[in-house]
């Protein structure tokens, strides 16, 4: 395969937008909550309910995608997980009950269990090594628009066509994205893992040992430690800050979107880091780190509200630029032939923290006590350099 930048872009550019797409279909439907809770008469605890369901059935189909990626192929249960993202956002848009919404929430986390164990093997498979970490951050940028696009379509097309027009607006762009991918599909080609390890494979039973090894539990310790910070600050991010320093809910928003674009930015920085050095257990360190000590500043209550934005966007940053030198120190875990189910796996432990920390940050919320959301933020990204100090391949990601 000819490994000119052409190629590497264009794989990386088809890649970014399915991880993109998977990014806003997490939010399309809770965007538009208000409006479906006053149409179907449902309480936001049954709404919520629904939330925490996609992120179950995502965290549990997770690590079944991964070894369905190296069985049989990367774009192929992309495909699938495109059409059941499209699905469950066509479902939410037609439910008239609540048990509907329940349903839309199982397909949709079922499709969403496929685009990490799918885009980092055909990253890690298709793009130049010297160019992996600049894919990387694509690849993580790329989730942030997403993120960041949903709650702007959604708004102004529930505001033009309701909120059912919405949500089958999002199902159509499911669509179109699919059909682009369909049409450049050589460019995100990659052959099963299984069949070009077949020699080798063990089985089942070699697949699960290197799913139980150290390295690999201490990666999906970690996505379920970063997971936590993401949840505090983008779920309960905007009632912390107005309960914390008494400010309102334009503060508020300006700080948390502050947040995110600050962690677009460092995702950037990241690549261009993450490609001049092989220290990347010293990357995410740091980076963790500095994010701490400045979220330990903002629960502290140590600033002026108005600096809050400035803050939130600098602890983005420093956030964002551990993302790529993460996924490589991943990859430099991950034996040949076993990316599918490795990445799978680890990212799954995203979905596990998206699923048990939501209620204990309401329960701190409700029992009065907001700083502590944060505090808890600070107390996580201590135990994940713990972790990253203690993975025995890190230094390794630049050679892998």
């Amino acid at each position: 395969m000819a490994q000119t930048l052409k190629t590497d872009l264009r794989t990386i550019s088809l890649v970014a937008l399915a991880h993109g797409m998977s990014h806003f279909f997490q939010i399309a439907t809770a965007v538009v909550f208000p409006l479906i809770k006053d149409d179907l008469r449902v309480s936001y605890i049954a709404l919520g309910g629904t939330v925490a369901l996609y992120y179950t059935v995502s965290g549990i189909c997770q690590t079944a995608a991964g070894f369905a990626v190296d069985r049989y192929g990367a774009r192929r249960v992309l495909f699938l997980g495109l059409i059941l993202s499209s699905a469950g956002a066509l479902i939410a848009g037609l439910a008239d009950n609540y048990a509907v919404l329940v349903a839309a929430a199982v397909v949709g986390g079922i499709g969403n269990s496929v685009f990490h164990p799918c885009d980092f093997s055909i990253l890690n498979a298709r793009v130049k090594r010297e160019r992996l970490g600049h894919a990387f951050s694509g690849h993580g940028i790329a989730g942030y628009l997403g993120y960041a696009l949903a709650p702007l379509y959604g708004i102004t097309m529930a505001a033009a066509a309701g909120w059912r027009g919405a949500l089958l607006g999002a199902a159509a762009l499911g669509v179109v994205v699919s059909v682009v991918l369909a049409l450049f599909r050589h460019a995100i080609h990659v052959e099963p893992a299984d069949r070009r390890a077949a020699g080798a494979h063990g089985g089942l039973m070699a697949d699960l040992r290197i799913l139980a090894s150290l390295p690999v539990l201490m990666c999906f310790g970690y996505f379920i430690l970063a997971s936590v910070a993401f949840i505090a600050t983008q779920n309960f991010g905007v009632v912390t800050f107005m309960a914390l320093y008494g400010v309102g809910v334009v503060l508020a928003s300006t700080a948390l979107t502050s947040y995110l674009l600050g962690g677009a930015a460092g995702i950037l920085a990241g690549g261009f880091v993450a490609v001049r050095t092989s220290r990347h257990d010293l990357v995410a360190v740091g980076g963790t780190a500095v994010s701490a000590l400045l979220m330990f500043a903002i629960a502290s209550t140590w600033i002026a509200p108005a600096f809050l934005p400035l803050l939130c966007a600098a602890t983005g940053f420093a956030t964002g630029v551990t993302g790529p030198s993460r996924d490589l120190i991943v990859r430099a875990t991950t034996p040949a032939g076993s990316t599918g189910k490795v990445y799978g796996f680890v990212y799954s432990g995203l979905d596990v923290g998206s699923m048990v920390t939501p209620v204990y940050f309401g329960w701190l919320l409700d029992g009065g006590r907001p700083a502590m959301v944060f505090f808890t933020v600070v107390v996580t990204a201590i135990l994940t350099i713990a972790t990253v100090l203690n993975l025995p391949g890190n230094r390794g990601a630049a050679r892998a």
